[in-house]
């Protein structure tokens, strides 16, 4: 077995009270004495897989995983009806990594996140600065207005018009946003499904996803699709939960942690002018756009372990 695979094989693991009925999954694997890194996974709603720690040594880093509220192994799971959303906001979330900090009796930590991990990862880096001792940041977004209106509303569709028709259609709805989410929380569980998948197919013509595919069939398992449309629908109408105008004015203050952002110039979920910003904004960061990529950053492996390595050294 590879270094990772014995790593994840063992894990420690477990479910942390975080308040309002939810109980967070957790997980932590590696060298008990590396480097603290947090894993903060993407949707909102994608919850955690194996696969999402392999960037990481196990050998130099102590990582730690976790799904966010409603999603993964995290209970109660957003994909029954009943289950409120009410107290899954990002203000919750960051609040959730804070525990799971102090549960894990972590001083400060590497943030790595990618696509609404990275919304996650700086909403917790604008609120906790002393907490992090570096980011790391891939496929990024903030889920401003106009981030979301590129892909639910006027931007992708234009490049993948066949996907968005089919998207488009299967709500009767102007606000798209609205539509699905109204189809979600509705009675019929039937539609609910049908919304759900066909939410999530959406999301898989920006990642560019091959029919058949692992990630496909992952997205289109009714339980994951359920959860992750629900989720995503109900950050994408509060725009992510995020005060926007706070988390720019805070950025500029950030200049002595560590800052990496790796972006696909291809990127038809999260286009590079947010990573453009976000690195103009932030002193000192770099920002590895790479030409040939999109969201997924299939062949970025080379960059992040470079990236990992370098912070290795860095922070020991």
């Amino acid at each position: 077995m590879s270094a990772f695979e014995v790593a994840w094989a063992g894990r420690s693991e477990g479910l942390l009270d975080v308040g309002d009925g939810h109980q967070m999954w957790w997980c932590e694997l590696g060298a008990a004495d590396g480097i603290p890194l947090v894993v903060v996974h993407g949707g909102p709603g994608g919850g955690t897989v194996p696969e999402m720690a392999a960037p990481y040594d196990p050998h130099l880093y102590r990582v730690v995983m976790f799904d966010q509220r409603g999603c993964g192994r995290s209970l109660p799971h957003a994909s029954e009806p009943t289950v409120s959303l009410a107290a899954n906001t990002t203000a919750h979330l960051v609040r959730d990594m804070e525990r799971l900090r102090e549960h894990r009796g972590v001083d400060s930590w590497v943030v790595s996140g990618s696509s609404w991990g990275t919304t996650l990862g700086l909403a917790y880096a604008c609120a906790h600065p002393d907490r992090v001792r570096a980011v790391l940041l891939r496929s990024i977004t903030t889920y401003s207005a106009g981030e979301l209106d590129w892909v639910y509303r006027d931007g992708a569709s234009r490049l993948l018009p066949e996907a968005w028709e089919e998207f488009a259609t299967a709500v009767e709805a102007t606000d798209l946003v609205d539509g699905y989410r109204r189809a979600l929380e509705g009675e019929d569980d039937q539609r609910r499904l049908e919304a759900a998948l066909g939410w999530c197919r959406w999301e898989l013509a920006g990642m560019r996803a091959e029919p058949g595919s692992p990630i496909e069939a992952v997205f289109t398992e009714p339980r994951f699709a359920t959860a992750f449309a629900r989720i995503s629908t109900h950050y994408a109408a509060n725009r992510g939960f995020v005060d926007h105008g706070g988390l720019w004015t805070t950025v500029p203050t950030l200049a002595r942690i560590p800052a990496t952002f790796i972006q696909g110039r291809l990127d038809l979920c999260t286009p590079p002018a947010t990573a453009w910003r976000l690195h103009r904004r932030w002193p000192g960061s770099r920002l590895h756009l790479l030409d040939d990529e999109g969201h997924r950053l299939t062949g970025a492996a080379a960059t992040m372990r470079a990236v990992l390595d370098e912070y290795a050294d860095q922070l020991a």
